[in-house]
């Protein structure tokens, strides 16, 4: 669970354990050290881990703020999924896209959770929902619930989405399947030419998971432009039902695995030719000598 000081993150994590294992007072950055909290919730083992809340670098001036930040970040490192606490009564502020670009940075499956959200305005409320969409359009993926953490409203449903984006997250995804896709891919869309030439993206296959990262083999793959890796990264997404975790690609060029077999075959194939040869030219020499 990570955000600013004082959105409400100790006030979601005491909802979600139902009971008072942190402190909470109104005064910022109260949580000093990451607090790793094991529990169960029907028959499932969870650690929910809550952070001090990250400021901005101007504010970051004692060592214990700085110590803070670094605690978080290694929480993230540790995390399966990061629930981003906003308040929605503030809207979205450069620290929490600062602190978006963390989890993102570490590949971590995200789902965010709008705190304060009771007692505001209708008018308040579609104003926040535009600003969502218009400043966190860059991570549709994410599933993005409005709650209240101090009356408890729609923080069950987190669990729904905590699930999703886990299971994205770290599962395994055959290589004919992610080959499949790719080929329907590249004949909806072919990837562009580079000096006269086509880029080639033959097979594809799983990488590492948490986040899931699929690696294409081909030529010229390190031209791919970032719009056609944008093509191919939706493509997967829409395909597989990938949600809550962002997919990385990545490109090799010139690693094909029957290559050495390709090379076995050509070396045959020129020694069959030079037998071919020899025997037609022994051929020859016979007839003439014949004659």
């Amino acid at each position: 669970i990570v955000g600013r000081p004082n959105v409400g993150k100790s006030t979601l994590v005491n909802r979600m354990l139902g009971e008072d294992r942190v402190v909470v007072y109104d005064q910022a950055g109260t949580t000093r050290d990451s607090v790793y909290i094991p529990y169960e919730r029907f028959g499932q083992d969870y650690t929910l881990i809550d952070t001090a809340g990250v400021r901005r670098r101007g504010k970051v001036s004692e060592s214990i703020e700085k110590f803070s930040v670094i605690k978080t970040l290694q929480a993230i490192e540790d995390a399966n999924v990061v629930v981003l606490v906003l308040d929605a009564r503030e809207g979205i502020v450069e620290q929490d896209l600062h602190l978006l670009g963390f989890v993102l940075d570490a590949g971590r499956a995200v789902v965010i959770a709008l705190n304060k959200w009771d007692g505001m305005e209708e008018e308040q409320k579609t104003n926040v929902k535009t600003e969502l969409k218009r400043r966190l359009g860059f991570i549709n993926y994410a599933r993005i619930h409005m709650i209240s953490a101090k009356h408890g409203t729609g923080v069950g449903n987190l669990y729904d989405s905590i699930e999703e984006a886990y299971e994205a997250a770290t599962n395994k995804l055959s290589t004919n399947r992610l080959t499949r896709i790719l080929e329907d891919a590249v004949k909806e869309h072919q990837p562009p030419m580079v000096n006269n030439r086509r880029i080639k993206l033959r097979y594809c296959h799983a990488g590492a998971m948490n986040p899931p990262t699929i690696i294409i083999h081909g030529n010229q793959t390190e031209r791919v432009p970032a719009a056609y890796r944008r093509y191919l990264e939706n493509t997967f997404r829409k395909v597989l039902k990938i949600m809550g975790t962002p997919i990385r690609i990545e490109f090799r060029s010139g690693d094909n695995p029957y290559a050495e077999n390709k090379e076995v075959d050509q070396r045959q194939a020129h020694r069959k030719r030079r037998v071919e040869k020899t025997a037609k030219f022994a051929k020859e020499k016979r007839k003439t000598k014949r004659s």
